[in-house]
């Protein structure tokens, strides 16, 4: 059996996959072909039906969860490792910006797609008027830097660079998140068609565990496959960003991941991203 495989080049994602990648775990019997992209290219690609799994955004998981199940293993969900909100400026915030000192306009805000558990985030806690662009998330620095936006909510590896690149924190959007609801905040995970069934749906879970494992188990090892996606390529980077995702959800997400998972459906729709509330499954957490 093939089955088509999306997921991103962020060094969590090919930490977690470097075995199952590279052939270092049993496959099951089944042809897995990767495609490495853009976080929201994935999450376009996934609700467009081009995938039979993919990582996605958590946020776009919502959008196709009559149609997709989330795998246990493989998530990034956590403590401490949400989307900053950064500012060109240091002394300027997106609720607290006054039009008639910057011509009358609205913030310039960077976001990195409209189906991105970032841009829910940024929904959920800035209501306010503002002109929000989406952007690929590595242009968001650059531009920030440049001045021609004003704000940028960054994910992935610019979390550790951004103070080197003069950018100022407006706040730690994960942070507020653990203040207002107490769990994990869920960023994204793996998901899987239903059409596949219980039987194939598990011998992946199975698959991708294992390949978990396996990384855990060569960190070393999987350093120099990770740089080949990487948009940072000093190690200390690499690995602070799979310190900070890889994690025990990432291992299997449990009562605690599936907790995060329904509370984020309920956040979505206080933030107008979702008309009513949805419930994703997991594989071996829920039945049909």
């Amino acid at each position: 059996m093939k089955i088509r495989i999306g997921i991103s080049t962020c060094p969590n994602d090919t930490f977690a996959f470097f075995g199952l990648m590279q052939g270092f775990v049993d496959r099951r019997g089944i042809d897995y072909e990767f495609e490495l992209l853009d976080v929201q290219q994935l999450n376009q690609r996934l609700i467009d039906g081009d995938f039979e799994v993919a990582k996605a955004s958590f946020h776009a998981a919502l959008l196709v969860a009559d149609r997709y199940r989330v795998f246990s293993a493989g998530s990034a969900l956590g403590f401490g490792n949400g989307p900053l909100l950064l500012a060109a400026e240091g002394d300027s915030r997106p609720d607290a910006w006054e039009s008639g000192t910057q011509d009358r306009r609205e913030p310039v805000v960077l976001c990195p797609g409209q189906h991105t558990t970032a841009y829910l985030l940024y929904r959920l806690f800035y209501p306010g008027p503002a002109e929000v662009r989406q952007v690929v998330f590595s242009e968001i620095m650059p531009a920030l830097r440049a001045k021609t936006a004003d704000f940028g909510v960054c994910i992935h590896e610019g979390r550790f660079t951004y103070r080197a690149e003069g950018l100022s924190l407006v706040e730690d959007l994960g942070q507020r998140w653990e203040k207002e609801t107490g769990v994990p905040l869920p960023l994204g995970g793996i998901l899987g068609d239903q059409k596949l069934g219980d039987n194939v749906l598990s011998l992946i879970d199975q698959t991708i565990s294992d390949s978990v494992q396996y990384g855990l188990a060569h960190r070393q090892q999987a350093l120099p496959f990770m740089q080949k996606y990487a948009q940072e390529l000093d190690p200390d980077v690499v690995w602070a960003h799979v310190d900070l995702y890889v994690n025990q959800w990432t291992e299997h997400l449990g009562a605690g991941g599936k907790k995060s998972l329904d509370v984020l459906a309920k956040m979505a729709v206080k933030a107008g991203v979702m008309s009513h509330n949805t419930q994703l499954r997991i594989v071996g957490l829920d039945s049909e």
